[in-house]
């Protein structure tokens, strides 16, 4: 299958944000420009509908919109591979997987967070009714943005799901990582999921690391990140560099490594619990102009306090992990 093979060969998706005008409303014109700036930096996909372009656009009535454009622009480009977030209750997520699939878009990002009260056995059974829609990505969410705790028994019998093709993992924790990657192992089909670290704030480590549980190597193959929904330029060459370096890892990769994640502790404001997390994102597209702000759909999510200051730390300390200048000679062609 294509899109297997294609998850499997390692690609750069941005978690794709969502652009408002100071009204709060869609800013269609650079919410075009924002795809347009993922495939000129050579993202292999992008994931719209996602944590990254706020759940809450569903109570607004954005999500047909925002997965339309995207999908409008990415039409040309046939080897993209296009996300669309799915979540919620039985009902809602079998809707939104069939908009999805109705749009052209390759698989659905399940996430499993509105259903807290379920077992395991109807998480399971949820999953299978989306994949018999559309395609599946599992997603490990992190508790601290939503997400609940899936054990290493729901990880091994979500494997078995004929129609899943990758799980992102971000529960931003090690341990958890691991049952998730020790159970696509043990499940025998580690061949055909490709996994995706969604582990921002272990990014290049995960794409470096070679896991072995008895039945062989398996790896990342890539990252599908809220990160990566910045220096997206910069993104591309880092997961070449991790593929170059696999086998041999220097010293500079690993301090390159760490660099990473202080930058994505700017963003991602970890220091009071991710609530800048979007914000902070947002923040670096508005001051690369891609944005004209960094409004959210709650006008309560803001930067939270010295953020703004620590993204002037690590933009002034790492400049090599930042596209500004790529952005700067394309943005006008993008806003067009």
């Amino acid at each position: 299958m294509r899109l297997c093979e294609r998850l499997r060969s390692g690609l750069v998706i941005p978690a794709h944000p969502l652009a408002l005008n100071s009204n709060r409303k869609l800013d269609e014109r650079r919410q075009r420009a924002l795809t347009r700036y993922y495939l000129a930096a050579g993202a292999g996909g992008i994931a719209v509908g996602v944590h990254t372009t706020q759940f809450t656009i569903r109570k607004c009535g954005l999500l047909k919109p925002v997965l339309s454009i995207a999908a409008e622009e990415s039409r040309a480009d046939r080897d993209l591979v296009k996300i669309a977030g799915v979540c919620g209750q039985p009902k809602q997520a079998l809707a939104e997987a069939e908009l999805a699939a109705g749009l052209g878009y390759d698989a659905a990002l399940l996430s499993l967070a509105d259903l807290k009260d379920k077992s395991t056995s109807q998480l399971l059974d949820h999953a299978r009714s989306v994949a018999s829609v559309v395609p599946v990505i599992g997603f490990y969410l992190q508790p601290a943005v939503g997400g609940r705790l899936l054990p290493y028994e729901f990880w091994r019998e979500f494997a078995g799901i004929e129609n899943v093709v990758a799980v992102k993992i971000a529960p931003f924790n090690r341990y958890q990582t691991i049952d998730v990657v020790r159970a696509i192992a043990d499940s025998g089909r580690s061949s055909e999921i490709a996994l995706y670290t969604g582990n921002d704030d272990h990014i290049l480590l995960d794409l470096l690391t070679e896991f072995d549980f008895g039945s062989g190597p398996i790896r990342f193959a890539g990252g599908l990140l809220g990160h990566w929904a910045v220096w997206t330029k910069m993104a591309v060459a880092h997961l070449a560099l991790a593929r170059e370096h696999r086998d041999f890892i220097p010293r500079e990769l690993l301090t390159l490594a760490h660099q990473v994640t202080d930058a994505n502790a700017a963003l991602f404001d970890p220091a009071h619990d991710f609530r800048g997390c979007i914000p902070g994102i947002h923040e670096v597209l508005r001051r690369q102009g891609l944005l004209e702000g960094r409004w959210c759909l709650d006008p309560d999510e803001d930067l939270s306090a010295g953020q703004s200051a620590e993204i002037d730390r690590v933009r002034r300390l790492y400049p090599h992990l930042q596209d500004d200048d790529f952005v700067k000679e394309h943005i006008d062609e993008w806003l067009r």
